[in-house]
């Protein structure tokens, strides 16, 4: 992420300028991808999308049946979104969070009017505040294409608190890489049960570290 100052930073700030209106850009989805990472540099994951592998990588193993409500963070132009969407039942929402406008707008185009599904340019350090408005009060899997080893400290540990606070007990936080296991210790300080799942089919190759139990003490380790 760039840095900004706290008044100007609308993931630290709560009371900051809301983000630009949506757009509707042109263009396939991989230009989109690069051209927001060669803009953006480390606020986005990847140049490029999530291959199907991957998508359904990052899915694999959710009960359907007992699933009501799965949060996608930082859905780029929607490759997850839409093996969701393939798999989700009648019951289940669907709260797919992306704060860049442009990719926002491609998701937006892509799913309106998909039943169940609710896309929402916004900052996700704050989703529980987006799903307290929707009267949604927990969620079973939190789906993160966020690049949490390159955020500021505070910020990462913000996304993860709030994805503590907002899933059951018997939830999974969901971390898409495309650095395989480079990062595995940094998540085993916040979760007591990670696992990786590699994904060779993907550019680059990646994978999924699927994270249970978070640790509230972590956020305060990992803040001196």
């Amino acid at each position: 992420m760039t840095s900004q100052s706290p008044a100007s930073d609308p993931k630290s700030n709560p009371n900051a300028p809301q983000a630009a209106p949506v757009s509707r850009t042109r263009g396939p989805d991989w230009w989109l991808m690069m051209k927001a990472f060669l803009t953006q540099g480390r606020k986005i994951a990847s140049f490029a999308p999530s291959s199907g592998p991957m998508a359904r990588r990052m899915i694999d193993g959710i009960d359907w049946d007992a699933a009501r409500c799965v949060v996608e963070l930082g859905a780029g132009t929607g490759p997850i979104t839409a093996q969701l969407v393939k798999r989700v039942r009648p019951q289940t929402r669907v709260v797919v969070i992306e704060l860049d406008p442009v990719l926002c707008g491609r998701l937006q185009s892509r799913f309106q009017g998909v039943p169940n599904v609710d896309v929402i340019q916004g900052d996700a350090t704050q989703f529980d505040r987006y799903l307290a408005d929707r009267g949604i009060s927990q969620v079973d899997h939190v789906l993160s294409g966020l690049p949490l080893p390159s955020f500021p400290e505070d910020l990462r540990n913000a996304v993860l608190e709030t994805s503590a606070r907002s899933l059951g007990s018997h939830g999974t936080f969901r971390q898409l890489t495309v650095m395989p296991w480079i990062y595995y210790r940094m998540y085993a300080r916040y979760f007591d049960d990670v696992r990786f799942r590699f994904c060779p089919w993907n550019l680059p190759p990646g994978g999924v570290y699927l994270c249970r139990g978070f640790r509230p003490t972590s956020v305060a380790v990992t803040a001196k």
